[in-house]
């Protein structure tokens, strides 16, 4: 797993009720792989969700994201959780 990464992002602003998880998976399907999003894969793919992560969908205002590192634990899908 050496050229898996883990990152835990915490994204704050308005972003509750613009459909922020639901465009969030559909970000994440789409590149392989306070919201709280836990992205793990290759290091290239992490960092375009995390960019994506600081503008969101249409209608989201992102004020910062909060990112730090976490061990990967070996998920291979994305899933949602409430």
């Amino acid at each position: 797993m050496d050229d898996v990464i883990r990152r835990r992002a915490l994204v704050h602003g308005s972003v509750q009720g613009v459909g922020f998880r639901f465009s969030t998976e559909g970000e994440a399907d789409r590149l392989d792989g306070t919201v709280e999003v836990e992205v793990e894969g290759r290091p290239d793919r992490v960092a375009l969700l995390l960019e994506w992560l600081r503008e969101g969908p249409r209608g989201a205002r992102v004020d910062r994201v909060d990112v730090s590192e976490v061990e990967p634990v070996g998920e291979s899908a994305f899933e949602t959780r409430r």
